[in-house]
């Protein structure tokens, strides 16, 4: 497998950034994990901006503090994920969406990157002192509840969503566990290089 890496959104970054997006229209996909730079397909450094913001945000009911990263395959420095990662959970957030949101671009799927992808963001959250990732996903999409499974996720609660109008699925991990237990799998396939 090639190695990867999380990468904080950059300038030099926006075309490759601004492809990722377009593939997920092109083949009819649901966007997630962005950092809602679907919304800014020609504002991209107004993206840039509402990360930083994102970042240094003070908690709220509204808002919670976030990175985002872009997971960027070593061999050819291409966007093939991204993944968004909340700090800390408000009630809305406690409840529905969690602490990540993460997706890859529709072609390169089912190659294992999103494994990775979960494992450094799980990486993140204990740097930022959490315990436990709260994560979920629509019960129709396999690959998501899959990935989470993977990397340690117990099924907590399957609820209808009005919101979704589908069929959700809670996921809880244990941060220090899946880290240890992974490690083996998973710190082989980072990259260590900077771009």
């Amino acid at each position: 497998m090639d190695k990867l890496k999380h990468v904080k959104p950059l300038k030099e970054h926006e075309e490759d950034a601004i492809n990722y997006i377009k593939e997920f229209y092109k083949y009819n996909s649901n966007i997630n994990g962005s950092g809602g730079l679907d919304r800014y397909l020609y504002d991209y450094d107004g993206w840039l901006k509402k990360l930083e913001n994102d970042r240094n945000c003070i908690p709220s009911e509204e808002k919670v503090p976030a990175e985002t990263y872009f997971l960027v395959r070593e061999s050819d420095n291409k966007i093939v994920g991204m993944i968004n990662i909340r700090l800390c959970l408000n009630k809305r957030l406690s409840k529905f969406a969690g602490h990540i949101g993460y997706g890859i671009r529709p072609t390169e799927r089912r190659k294992g990157y999103n494994k990775v992808n979960l494992y450094l963001g799980l990486k993140c959250l204990k740097e930022h002192g959490v315990k436990e990732a709260f994560l979920d996903c629509e019960k129709n999409n396999p690959a998501s509840s899959k990935t989470m499974i993977a990397l340690g996720g117990k099924l907590k609660r399957e609820y209808y969503s009005n919101y979704t109008k589908s069929i959700v699925q809670d996921y809880l991990i244990d941060i220090d566990k899946s880290l240890k237990e992974n490690e083996k799998i998973y710190e082989p396939m980072i990259s260590t290089s900077s771009l």
